[in-house]
């Protein structure tokens, strides 16, 4: 993945269905799902276990999927890629996009070994993600 400011960073998949949507892309894309432990990322996930998938080509990540039916996510947000943009500082950059007239949608928040993220919306009302990756990121 990349991380340099204005690249795309990652982009993911959010569904309510994830075994369908594994099997789907695997077929159409060729990618390998790697169901993995949000504990311990470099772990497959156990029965029961909290997961996110990262699709594989080869050995390389290409892209997630995570299950919407967990707490905090509204019932009538439909399946969805989010396409997620490196930045240098999440901060000033969710300050940047609401002087221009964006909305931040989910306030920057850290993901352990991942990094700074937010959610925002563009001031036609396009949303997307911003990314300041961890230095230790394990995705």
């Amino acid at each position: 993945m990349t991380t340099k400011h204005g690249e795309i960073w990652w982009t993911e998949l959010g569904t309510r269905d994830p075994e369908k949507a594994r099997a789907f892309y695997s077929s159409v894309m060729g990618w390998t799902p790697f169901v993995a432990s949000m504990k311990e990322m470099q772990r497959p996930a156990e029965p029961g276990e909290e997961s996110y998938t990262v699709f594989l080509m080869g050995e390389t990540p290409v892209c997630g999927l995570y299950d919407m039916n967990v707490p905090d996510v509204c019932d009538d947000i439909p399946a969805h890629w989010m396409t997620y943009f490196a930045v240098d500082d999440v901060d000033a950059s969710c300050r940047q996009i609401s002087e221009l007239g964006g909305v931040i949608i989910k306030e920057p928040f850290e993901v352990p070994k991942v990094g700074r993220m937010a959610v925002v919306q563009d001031s036609t009302g396009a949303v997307f993600g911003l990314g300041t990756p961890d230095k230790d990121q394990d995705c």
